[in-house]
């Protein structure tokens, strides 16, 4: 008899480059995770979070520099979009949801990382994404259809009463929250615990 797998939620927004960084290092951690796509700029309004690096310069140029030193700890790439001014954050949320459908949301979300934060594949509109992830059944149609809004919605609202405040965050299923990429140590130890 086997014993079951923690199961652990991880809330992310794809503009966050911190989640991306995470995203890259949950294989090596124990359990299994449910990926859960939040819109984490309507979250921060509702429960008061102002994304910082946004308002302050200097937290922008120390931001720049952490995530490269994050990249190369972790051995990944990191090189945003050459298109991130015209990508809108949330319809890349509603493909990584559009994908769930089908089963394949985390494979989804993970393509959808990479592009954003070390790639270059096109991402503005619902068509580049869903020639990204055509193979994964998602479709324009898909990625629009109405019920991709309420997915979302439920899924902000789910952080929201889980007491996530930013992204990355991660839920146990004992209730503990861990937030930001520089927490995965304490949530690895507590996953084995």
């Amino acid at each position: 008899m086997t014993e079951a797998l923690t199961r652990t939620t991880f809330f992310f927004d794809f503009r966050s480059p911190y989640s991306y960084l995470a995203s890259t290092q949950l294989a090596d951690l124990p359990g299994a995770f449910t990926w859960r796509p939040f819109d984490v700029l309507e979250l921060m309004k509702r429960v008061g979070n102002a994304p910082t690096s946004v308002t302050c310069k200097p937290k922008q140029a120390y931001a720049r520099q952490d995530l490269a030193r994050w990249a190369g700890l972790y051995g990944v790439g990191l090189s945003p979009n050459p298109g991130m001014g015209g990508i809108d954050g949330r319809r890349l949320l509603h493909a990584a949801l559009a994908a769930e459908t089908h089963g394949k949301g985390e494979e989804a979300s993970r393509r959808l990382f990479a592009a954003m934060w070390a790639g270059d594949a096109p991402l503005a509109t619902s068509d580049d994404l869903s020639a990204l992830l055509a193979d994964l059944g998602v479709t324009p149609a898909l990625v629009d259809a109405p019920e991709r809004a309420a997915e979302l919605e439920a899924n902000t609202a789910a952080a929201v009463e889980a007491g996530v405040f930013g992204a990355p965050s991660f839920l146990t299923e004992g209730g503990l929250l861990f937030f930001g990429n520089d927490r995965l140590d304490f949530l690895r130890r507590a996953l084995a615990a």
